[in-house]
């Protein structure tokens, strides 16, 4: 069993993270790791098994056995146009892929999803290099994508009976 719970070390992380850029202007480089675990918690996936190559999670429920690969991105200045995704490992193995939003202090905002035709058909139509590769702006992946989840609409869905007025 483990000394420390899961949760209890990337509430830690997050708030770590915060700090950090706070008091330096630089990001630690954990988002990935913060963005993948709240994903998996968040739309109920299994973790890919390590070394899975292409694909981060496995899908349950009306997702059940479709992998997904995991991008995510901290958005610190809301202004800032042409914010960009990591790559699209558009050569491996893969069903969707999910991209998470957090904001300044790490925690999830949204998540949209796009399937790979989706995501293959929008490389193929940038005559970009870096489309090519599978880089994607954050805009363009909100485009072709569906916002799966919300922290709004999980704030909404907590509230109780008596002060949802």
């Amino acid at each position: 069993m483990a000394v420390y719970d899961v949760d209890k070390l990337m509430h830690e992380a997050r708030k770590l993270a915060a700090t950090y850029r706070r008091a330096t202007g630089q990001a630690l480089g954990i988002s990935n790791e913060i963005a993948t675990h709240d994903v998996i918690r968040l739309m109920k996936l299994v973790p890919a098994e390590p070394g899975a190559g292409g694909y981060d999670a496995i899908g349950t429920g009306t997702r059940e056995g479709k992998y997904i690969q995991i991008k995510g991105r901290t958005i610190f200045n809301e202004a800032k146009s042409g914010q960009r995704i990591g790559q699209i490992k558009l050569e491996q193995d893969w069903d969707s892929v999910m991209l998470i939003l957090m904001d300044e202090d790490y925690e999830a905002q949204a998540i949209y999803e796009a399937d790979r035709e989706a995501i293959v058909a929008a490389t193929e139509e940038g005559s970009e290099k870096r489309a090519k590769r599978g880089a994607m702006s954050v805009a363009k992946f909100k485009a072709i994508g569906t916002q799966v989840w919300s922290a709004e609409a999980a704030a909404a869905e907590n509230v109780p009976d008596e002060q949802a007025s």
